[in-house]
């Protein structure tokens, strides 16, 4: 019986794994930790979510499975007692510009359900709130306002639009309609009757001319429906000799100016449907629009030196001569500064002229009779940019390109229409642009706003949204809003994003697997996400985390740690049990969560080297025009509660703007008023969270360009000089030395129709990747293949007498990577390990002791070992007079920084402030920071 209450997997050998037995409780929280590299993500992900994925695809049939691609079976023995597994990982962020987190968490959908079915509609025009009737409402209120009175009934045809409309008259005329009104005039529908085609026309046929009275409802009643069939829907009562006018339609309309909408459909509030996306901008709430100073950065310049930045300077083709026909009519040369050319020529410049120029520079010389209009860059790049979808033609555009928020629209995505429906006041743009906890707040105090009408038809849509709230909020994520872009979340975010969506699924019997969902998330919410795996868990699940996070490993039930080190030294289970169970064990783990071992908190702090950059009155997003001083030559960390406007300040605006100012960067800082200091450094290096390369091609010593030196030693080589082999002869990527059966993969792929495709070595290579001439020039007695098969630590020795290489290889050694083999698929790296390889990229480059490295959560991934191998690397940057800033969370890192700057004092709107700044020991004295309550513990 005992069996069906564990997932038991026997003989795992995927990737570094020893041929490993673990059970694993069921419906418990069982958290896998470990070194980064020791197999964590190989048990938990490449073996036990494979074999689940791969049972779940062959229970379907052999049809299906040929569209879905058949699954490779893991490297196991045997796994027993298997749920169905869903996987939540980070890398699955959706990088689709229309995603948001209200389309990922369905609530956007509700919503939608909800203004469809139960909100009141406003006209546009007058704010009033819109009407519709049946036809027996219609003639009750015609007898009542109008009884007695002689009155038209007439059915608009035409509202404000522009033509002669002489056809329709013709039509009107020969349906047995002899009268119109025509823009306020009552006017006889004679033969050839026709308008002004420029002007905007308002057209209503006369249907009858009649005294309303109880005694003549049938011709009221018969004048009605014809009116309605002409006015599709709309008619109007005039009262004769009054200029009293009144609307009727059986759709929604506004009484006073006579506009309708359509009837509301949860696709009327969708902006990726036709029916409700604001037709400017598609429904993605902005437009990109021509940035002039960025044409024209100096007004100073003239158009001869490069003034125009897209032209540069002068050279003599067909835009020059255009430009000097146009200086020569308008009085300027082209060694003028452009501040002082007439506006009347900039502009034509800029946005072009039908006007012709008569050229005088050309092939033929001055008496040629040449003449040109121009088209003007600004619409030249506009439609350089639609015509060319190709990459390089973008890169050119971009770069003058800015990204606004739709003028029509407002950024708010959808149609007039559709913004003027509104519930209890407020439009479904309103309710997608508050954090979520407000969003809860006003769902929760709606009833009471609601009639009892819309309080019935909206009960059961009302629960699923708040229930669906009240999740998000339970994984800290209460500062994000409904209409954030997906594309915009952090890895983290994103996992808890999807994490909250699958609580409110409400599954039983399931294997959750998680990868370090606690990444990008303050301590503080920390016990929220806890709280909300362990809901998961007592509804009846079996959750299984990959996790470093001490507090999530001490609240597990049942642990299993990976070692004893990484790479092929790892791969064993070292301990497993329950917490205190581990805290008894021998295991690395046990003793930095027994305090056996610990990071040391350093004696003093550096000083820096008195210099500092200062980046005045950011204001994107939620930073809410803060002044931030980053003093030099320091350790920085900046901190605070998820969603206060960390990554605002650092990756979207202090970096980009650096970046442009080293590197020509294109990217575009969040708005910001000046920054001063930049002379004081002189290159910035940032190490973000992306994944190396995305194919098995892609490995540590091609990322950090190291193969290429080793390629170029192999070309020295005597038998090289005397084959006439070059460096690209020692490439598994391009033809000559490779081996072409496998074309340098060293695999060979073999299909196997219903079955999964099989991987072998290739039989002409042996898995070496090269062909047999390569492979005879030998250095030290070791091939290029067989370089490719060395660890780190072993290519170390063996290029000794090389510095090119020995220098980038030991940046490699230094930050840990010792284990990993020189062509090892970065595919196969762990996301730690990446990190890694990154950051030895940049620290294998020279440093001047005047950079600065920008890092985002490097400490994603990594085991408390790693955490201080990395901070001894990056402490060595700082002390050769470099300035680091790290984005973090973890309390270990946090306590050994020089420089603290915490953001908060929450997230989303009530962020984006400056706390406090100085060293741990100056921050721990502020009671209003919640990185400070965390941060006393470290340090006493």
């Amino acid at each position: 019986m005992k069996k069906t209450w564990e997932v038991t997997v026997l003989g795992a050998r995927v990737h570094n794994l020893k041929n490993i037995d673990v059970s694993i409780p069921r419906n418990k929280l069982t958290v896998i930790t470990g070194l980064s590299g020791s197999g964590k993500s190989s048990l938990a992900f490449d073996t036990i979510y494979a074999e689940g994925q791969r049972r779940y695809i062959e229970t379907l049939s052999a049809y299906a499975r040929q569209f879905l691609g058949s699954m490779e079976r893991p490297d196991v023995d045997q796994i027993t007692g298997l749920s169905p597994v869903i996987s939540i990982e980070q890398k699955t962020t959706n990088r689709n510009p229309r995603s948001t987190v209200g389309t990922v968490t369905e609530i956007y959908d509700f919503l939608r359900l909800l203004f469809a079915r139960a909100s009141d509609a406003y006209s546009y025009v007058t704010g009033e709130k819109m009407v519709k009737y049946t036809d027996e409402q219609i003639i009750k209120l015609i007898l009542e306002q109008f009884g007695d009175k002689n009155i038209m009934v007439l059915a608009p045809i035409v509202q404000g639009r522009k033509g002669h409309y002489r056809e329709l008259f013709e039509q009107t005329r020969k349906k047995g309609f002899l009268y119109a009104r025509i823009n306020g005039e009552i006017t006889e529908l004679t033969h050839g009757l026709k308008l002004d085609r420029y002007k905007t026309h308002h057209i209503e046929t006369v249907i009858d001319k009649l005294k309303v009275t109880e005694n003549d409802i049938k011709r009221l009643k018969r004048t009605v429906k014809t009116a309605m069939d002409h006015g599709r829907g709309i008619i109007m009562v005039l009262e004769k000799d009054s200029s009293n006018i009144k609307y009727f339609s059986r759709k929604l309309m506004c009484p006073t100016s006579g506009i309708s909408y359509n009837e509301p459909a949860p696709h009327t509030f969708s902006f990726n449907s036709p029916q409700g996306a604001c037709s400017k901008c598609s429904g993605l709430g902005y437009v990109n629009e021509i940035d002039i100073k960025k044409i024209i950065p100096d007004s100073n310049e003239n158009i001869k030196n490069g003034g125009i930045t897209p032209l540069g300077k002068y050279k003599n083709m067909l835009i020059f001569w255009q430009l000097e026909a146009i200086a020569a009519k308008y009085k300027f040369t082209l060694d003028t500064p452009i501040k002082n050319i007439p506006e009347k020529a900039l502009e034509i410049i800029l946005y072009g002229s039908d006007e012709s120029f008569k050229l005088l520079n050309t092939p033929l010389g001055k008496s040629s009779n040449y003449f040109l209009s121009f088209e003007g860059i600004v619409n030249y790049i506009n439609n350089f940019q639609q015509d060319n979808a190709i990459d390089s033609g973008k890169k050119w555009t971009d770069q003058y390109v800015k990204k606004v928020n739709c003028p029509k629209c407002n950024g708010d995505r959808l149609k007039k229409e559709s913004l003027h429906f509104k519930v209890a006041e407020k439009n479904i743009a309103e309710l997608s642009e508050m954090d979520i906890d407000e969003l809860l707040n006003w769902f929760n105090n709606v009833d009471e706003k609601l009639s009892e009408r819309q309080g019935i038809i909206a009960r059961d849509v009302l629960k699923e949204i708040k229930e669906r709230l009240s999740f998000l909020l339970d994984v800290g994520l209460n500062y994000l809003s409904l209409n954030r872009t997906a594309r915009s979340l952090s890895g983290g975010e994103s996992q808890r994003i999807r994490l909250a969506t699958q609580v409110g699924s409400k599954l039983v019997n399931v294997l959750y697997i998680l990868d370090e969902p606690s990444i990008g998330l303050h301590q503080k919410d920390n016990v929220k996400l806890i709280n909300s795996l362990k809901q998961l868990r007592d509804s009846g699940n079996s959750i299984i985390v990959v996790e470093h996070d001490k507090e999530m490993i001490l609240s597990a039930d049942y642990i299993v740690d990976m070692g004893p080190k990484a790479g092929r030294h790892g791969g064993k289970v070292v301990a497993i049990g329950t917490p205190n169970e581990i805290l008894n064990s021998s295991s690395l783990t046990a003793d930095y969560l027994n305090h056996k071992k610990i990071i040391e908190v350093p004696k003093e702090r550096r000083e820096g080297n008195g210099e500092k950059i200062i980046l005045k009155g950011a204001k994107g997003h939620n930073l809410k025009d803060v002044t931030v001083e980053f003093p030099l030559g320091k350790f920085i960390c900046i901190t605070g509660v998820s969603g206060s406007g960390k990554s605002s300040l650092i990756n979207e605006t202090l970096h980009p703007i650096l970046s442009k100012h080293f590197y020509r960067s294109t990217k575009h800082a969040l708005e910001y008023k000046s920054i001063e200091g930049i002379k004081n450094i002189d290159k910035v290096i940032e190490v973000d969270q992306s994944p190396l390369g995305r194919t098995p091609r892609s490995n540590p010593v091609t990322y950090t360009g190291v193969f290429s030196d080793i390629r170029k030693l192999y070309e020295q080589t005597p038998e090289s000089k005397i084959r006439g082999y070059k460096a690209g002869r020692f490439s598994f990527n391009v033809k000559g030395g490779r081996c072409e059966t496998c074309q340098g993969a060293g695999l060979q792929n073999i299909e196997m129709n219903f079955l999964p495709d099989v991987y072998v070595h290739c039989k002409d290579c042996n898995g070496k990747r090269y062909n047999r001439e390569t492979l005879e020039v030998k250095f030290k007695g070791s091939s290029i293949s067989d370089v490719l098969d060395m660890t780190i630590n072993q290519a170390v020795e063996f290029f000794d007498q090389i510095p090119s290489i020995k220098q980038k290889l030991k940046a490699l050694q230094g930050v840990g990577l010792g284990y990993i083999t020189l062509g090892q698929p970065s595919t196969t790296l762990s996301g730690g390990e990446s990190q890694r390889v990154k950051l030895a990229s940049e620290l294998a480059k020279r440093s001047t002791g005047k950079t600065l490295y920008i890092l985002d959560e490097p400490t994603t991934g990594l085991h408390f070992e790693d955490i201080r191998v990395l901070l001894k690397v990056l402490n060595n940057i700082v002390d050769k007079g470099n300035t680091v800033i790290v984005i973090e969370h973890n309390m270990d890192v946090i306590k050994v920084a020089d420089h603290i700057i915490d953001l908060g004092k929450e997230g989303g709107a009530k962020g984006g402030e400056i706390l406090c700044t100085g060293t741990p020991e100056e921050i721990i004295k502020n009671k209003e920071s919640y990185t400070a309550q965390f941060l006393i513990k470290e340090l006493q």
